[in-house]
C-alpha cells in the first residue's frame, strides 16, 4: 500500500498533496504541500499502530538543537532525541523551514544538512514565517514558531528546551517573550525544562496565569529553571504520571478552551546545575550589566554635553 501511495505522489510532480493518518479520528501528518520528497520520506515512518488514543507524533524545538551546539554535536544530539521519541513509540517531527517552504519531519541527510549550518541559520518565530517563505529563505524554530506549526497539522506535542518568559525589567522593557503568546493561542502540550533562568521568573508565572495557561510539574512541586531543577517558585499542579497530563488536554479540548497546557519537566540530576550558585552568578552579571549601561549613559551624557559646548564655543563670534 506504501508504495502504491508513493507513486501515487511521484506521477504528480505539480499536484498539492498531503499526508493524512486515520486510528479512530485523522491525524493530519502533513498538510498539503508539492514538496513531495517530504511526503515519500514521512511514508517510511507509518505503520499500524502509530497512534493510539490521539497523536504520537512529538513536535520538537530545532532553534536550540541545530543552533546551540557546535557541528557535529549538534547533529548526535538530534539523532539522539528523535531516537528517545522513537523509544516510547512516538515519531519524532524536526519542523524548519527550507528554501521558503514549512517542512515538517527531516530526512537524517536534511538534519545534518541544517546541523552544517550551526550559526548561520535564522531562528523564526511567528512574525518571521510569511517574510521567510516569500523570500525562500531557510530557517530553525523557536518554540513559539514550533507551537504554531504543529497545531496548525494537527500535532498536540510539542518538546523543547527552555521555554521564553517575562525578561528582567520588563515592567519599562515590555519584553516579553512571543513562546508565552503563542502557547497562549496553540492548542498544544509544551513539554520542555521550565523557564530560562535568567528570566524573572515571578513575572513569567503572573503573565501564564494572565493568559490562562496551567503551569504542571512533571514529578516536581516547584518551578524548573531550564538548567537547574528547580527554582524558588511553586507550579499550579503537580503531576506524577502522563496520563493525568493527557486527560488535562482532553477535557480543555472538550471544553473549546483555546491555548496549551505548560509541562516542566526537571532536567535529570546529572546533568542539572546547582540553583544557588547559578542565582548568584546571574545576580552578578546583572549587576555588572547594569553599572555598565550606567557607566555608557554617564559616557554618553559628557560626549553629548561636550559636543553643546563646543558648537557654542564656535558659533560665537570673536570679540573686537
Amino acid at each position: 500500500a506504501k508504495a502504491v501511495a508513493q507513486d501515487f505522489v511521484i506521477d504528480r510532480p505539480n499536484d498539492n498533496i498531503g499526508l493524512v493518518v486515520f486510528a479512530g479520528e485523522s491525524f493530519t501528518q502533513c498538510p498539503l504541500t508539492t514538496d513531495h520528497a517530504v511526503l515519500v520520506n514521512l511514508f517510511k515512518s507509518v505503520h499500524f499502530g502509530m497512534i493510539e488514543d490521539g497523536t504520537a507524533i512529538v513536535a520538537l524545538e530545532s532553534a536550540g538543537a541545530f543552533d546551540g551546539i557546535p557541528y557535529p554535536e549538534n547533529f548526535n544530539t538530534i539523532k539522539t532525541l528523535a531516537n528517545r521519541v522513537r523509544e516510547i513509540g512516538a515519531i519524532p517531527a524536526h519542523i524548519v523551514i527550507k528554501d521558503g517552504r514549512i517542512k515538517v519531519g527531516l530526512s537524517d541527510e536534511e538534519i545534518e544538512e541544517f546541523a552544517k549550518k550551526q550559526g548561520q541559520l535564522f531562528k523564526a518565530s511567528r512574525r518571521d514565517i510569511p517574510m521567510l517563505i516569500a523570500q525562500k529563505k531557510d530557517a530553525i524554530m523557536t518554540i513559539a514558531a514550533t507551537m504554531l506549526i504543529a497545531d496548525l497539522v494537527g500535532i498536540k506535542v510539542v518538546a523543547g528546551g527552555g521555554i521564553g518568559g517575562v525578561h528582567r525589567g520588563a515592567e519599562t522593557s515590555m519584553d516579553i517573550s512571543a513562546d508565552l503568546e503563542e502557547l497562549a493561542v496553540s492548542n498544544v502540550v509544551c513539554v520542555c525544562s521550565g523557564a530560562k533562568s535568567i528570566l524573572d521568573l515571578g513575572l513569567t508565572l503572573e503573565y501564564l496565569e494572565t493568559k490562562s495557561i496551567p503551569v504542571i510539574g512533571y514529578g516536581t512541586d516547584k518551578l524548573p529553571a531550564y538548567m537547574a531543577r528547580e527554582s524558588d517558585f511553586n507550579v499550579d499542579y503537580r503531576v506524577d504520571d502522563v496520563e493525568t497530563i493527557a486527560k488535562a488536554f482532553d477535557a480543555k479540548m472538550a471544553l473549546n478552551l483555546e491555548g496549551g497546557l505548560l509541562v516542566t519537566n526537571p532536567i535529570p540530576e546529572q546533568y542539572a546545575v546547582n540553583a544557588s550558585e547559578m542565582n548568584r552568578a546571574i545576580e552578578k552579571a546583572v549587576k555588572e550589566a547594569e553599572k555598565a549601561a550606567a557607566d555608557n549613559a554617564r559616557l554618553q551624557q559628557q560626549n553629548a554635553d561636550l559636543e553643546q559646548r563646543l558648537k557654542e564655543c564656535s558659533s560665537r563670534k570673536p570679540e573686537p
